[in-house]
């Protein structure tokens, strides 16, 4: 049992390297099973396909990351349904923060599976991984700016909005995880832009 971990654990680092280098479409399993030290039939025997080979890599921090995206827009729905959140408070400004840490500290945690499954994907089900949080994003920031245009009639907010919206915040995180090397730098970046984003978001619903 434990050589069996430890056989698939060599397969999933040595296809980690390979979807890397290589991105999906061009990655070899020959050459995974090569550099892991075993034969193809043993890749076989513990994933089903190559698909299913780069899910072990990227897949779980992917499905991980937007776990904790819908637990803290669940947070925002709670608050909404409690008459919260409606004008901008430091309490809620925490709060945003400490969600965005944890969202932070999980992709630099796994930032070479991260960008495989951003940069690396093409021709696997996580190829419009951007896309899948985008979406989720839309949603929510439409509901949430439905019940801000209740308190503020005077405001309106249409779809192409909102969408950009979601655009942006997405690709805020996507922009940190390319282009900043360690977490500790990332912080500061992203408190800067969530406080931006934040200001906007307010600014938007003030009373005209």
């Amino acid at each position: 049992m434990e050589k069996d971990k430890e056989t698939r654990n060599h397969l999933i680092q040595s296809a980690r390297k390979e979807f890397s280098e290589k991105g999906y479409m061009k990655a070899s399993l020959r050459t995974i099973c090569k550099n892991a030290g075993v034969t193809t039939g043993a890749l076989y025997f513990f994933f089903k396909d190559k698909d299913d080979l780069f899910d072990a890599v990227a897949g779980d921090i992917i499905h991980g990351i937007y776990d904790v995206m819908q637990a803290h827009f669940q947070d925002e729905k709670r608050m909404v349904a409690e008459g919260k959140g409606f004008t901008p408070s430091a309490e809620e400004s925490t709060e945003h923060m400490e969600a965005t840490a944890q969202v932070i500290h999980q992709m630099y945690l796994h930032r070479e599976d991260v960008l495989i499954a951003l940069t690396k994907s093409q021709g696997t089900k996580y190829e419009n991984v951007a896309d899948w949080f985008i979406e989720t994003a839309e949603k929510h920031y439409r509901l949430m700016a439905d019940v801000m245009m209740k308190q503020n009639p005077e405001v309106k907010t249409d779809d192409k909005f909102i969408h950009w919206l979601a655009h942006q915040q997405i690709d805020t995180f996507i922009y940190m995880i390319t282009h900043i090397d360690k977490e500790k730098d990332a912080l500061p970046f992203i408190r800067q832009a969530v406080t931006y984003m934040m200001a906007g978001w307010y600014g938007i619903f003030l009373p005209r």
